[in-house]
Order: C-alpha cells, then sequence, then structure tokens
C-alpha cells in the first residue's frame, strides 16, 4: 500500500507497475482509460505515459459519426496510422474506405466547396471544405473557421487580398471541413484559396475537381509530401481534375487530369475566373 494523497506519483507508478506485471506473467493485454485535457494531453503525472507501450487518442465528437484513432506513443510499432471507425448501434466499426464514406452524401456543387487530399498517417483522405463568403456588416469583418486553423485562415485570406487583388476585407469569411474532421496540415491550404474564392466570386467549381498544396506568404504555391499517393486517391474516387503545385517531379496518373499551378494569382485567372 502506497501512503499520501489518492493519485499521487508514487501511487500512479506503483499501480502501473503491478498492472504491467500481471499483463506479462498471464499474457493479457490492459487498456487504461484516462481523462484528456482541454488541450488534448492526457491528464495526469506523464509516469504513466512512461510506462506503458501504447497511447492511444480516440478522437470525436458527439455531432458525428466519425472517430479517428490515432497513436501518441507505439513501443513496438509506427505512430504514423490512423484507424477511422463510426459509432453504430452496436459500438465501433471500421470505415474500409474512409474517402469514399466522407464525401458520399456530397450534394450538387455550389460555390465555395472543394474537395482535398490530407494524409491521415500514411493514409490519403479526402475531405471537403466549404467557405460561405458574405459581405460584412460589421466595421471589423468576421472570420470563423470550423476543423481549421482559424490562425492560418486569417493568413491565406490576406494572402489573397495581396496577391490576387480579392476584395476580402470588406467580407465575413466562414470555413467548415465537413464531417467534423480537421485539416490540419499545409497541403489543405490550396483548396482553402479555391474555396475562398470560388464563395467570393459565387463562382462553382467544376463537382470532378480537387486541390491541395501549401500556400507561402509570397502567394507560391509549394509542394507537399505523398503527392502520388493524394492523386491515386483522387483518381480512385472518381474525380477528374487535380489542381496541384507546380513541380518537376509530378507522376502521371491515368484517367486524371493534373493542372499544375504556380502562384494565387494563377489560380484565380485560371480556374475561378475561368
Amino acid at each position: 500500500e502506497i501512503e499520501g494523497e489518492a493519485g499521487n506519483i508514487s501511487q500512479v507508478r506503483a499501480c502501473t507497475v503491478k498492472l504491467m506485471e500481471a499483463a506479462k506473467k498471464n499474457n493479457i493485454t490492459f487498456v487504461l482509460v484516462g481523462q484528456v485535457t482541454k488541450d488534448g494531453t492526457v491528464a495526469g503525472p506523464k509516469t504513466l505515459e512512461h510506462l506503458v507501450d501504447t497511447v492511444l487518442y480516440l478522437e470525436g465528437d458527439r455531432f458525428h459519426d466519425f472517430r479517428i484513432l490515432r497513436a501518441a506513443k507505439n513501443r513496438f510499432g509506427p505512430t504514423d496510422e490512423v484507424g477511422v471507425f463510426t459509432m453504430e448501434k452496436n459500438g465501433l466499426e471500421e470505415v474500409k474506405n474512409p474517402s469514399a464514406a466522407m464525401i458520399s452524401e456530397r450534394n450538387e456543387p455550389v460555390s465555395g466547396t472543394i474537395i482535398t487530399a490530407v494524409m491521415e498517417g500514411t493514409r490519403p483522405m479526402l475531405i471537403e471544405i466549404q467557405a460561405l463568403v458574405t459581405k460584412t456588416n460589421f466595421g471589423f469583418p468576421q472570420r470563423r473557421a470550423s476543423g481549421f486553423d482559424l490562425n492560418r485562415l486569417q493568413v491565406l485570406i490576406g494572402v489573397l487580398s495581396r496577391r490576387a487583388g480579392l476584395p476580402l476585407e470588406s467580407y465575413d469569411v466562414f470555413l467548415n471541413v465537413v464531417g467534423g474532421l480537421t485539416a490540419n496540415e499545409p497541403a489543405a491550404d490550396l483548396a482553402v484559396i479555391l474555396a475562398v474564392a470560388s464563395g467570393l466570386k459565387d463562382k462553382t467549381l467544376p463537382p470532378g475537381l480537387a486541390a491541395f498544396g501549401e500556400v507561402g506568404l509570397s502567394g507560391e504555391v509549394r509542394p507537399v509530401n505523398h503527392t502520388e499517393k493524394r492523386l491515386t486517391e483522387i483518381k480512385n474516387l472518381g474525380l477528374e481534375i487535380a489542381v496541384v503545385p507546380l513541380s518537376s517531379k509530378l507522376p502521371k496518373i491515368i484517367g486524371l487530369k493534373i493542372a499544375p499551378i504556380k502562384n494565387v494569382q494563377e489560380v484565380v485567372e485560371k480556374i475561378i475566373q475561368k
């Protein structure tokens, strides 16, 4: 018996060691369920994370069915793999084809919507990004984002205003990643640029179009990793056009038209205005 307040470091360490000994002796697996803080980390002392073999996060919210299982630590394998599940009446069920599930309920194309390819671990996943751009009724325009970093959205709006000449300083911009998912990697930048520009001009993008690429402050569109995996996933889901960064190493995907783009001004001129 360990003395002291309940839940102190000594008790956590001692209990975890006892559980590990029992697991190894009986060749069984223990699953410890813990609390997560507001900033997304495991609550309590880090000692617990150091002792266990694997730390898993099951992400999702009560308004959507999708759940993402990520490994923050894995002593016996990689941490760049994810599992995608849906919450059904009998519990969690694996989603065999996440991309198809994410865009299967996509309605008729409207302005401000586009598909992008993001990487969840080593798995490419297609998600839909929506942008609503409206004339502001306030002295300072509003910017809101769900599933996308708000600070990053502010930067991309600034790039569009400065480098492409779009008058977004007098418009409210609302951005949403469909399905309660997140698009945190820079590869989603180009899709956000296209969605916002399309919403501002009220011009519908082609329904078979997808886009990915990182956007810099000077307006350039930079290549991202796993380009071939993303393009293959886009082709497999029946899309026809991929807007990607200009690169000398672009792969050729049979049945998919690849449109390389150098900067955001070219994006607006070639895709939005035409």
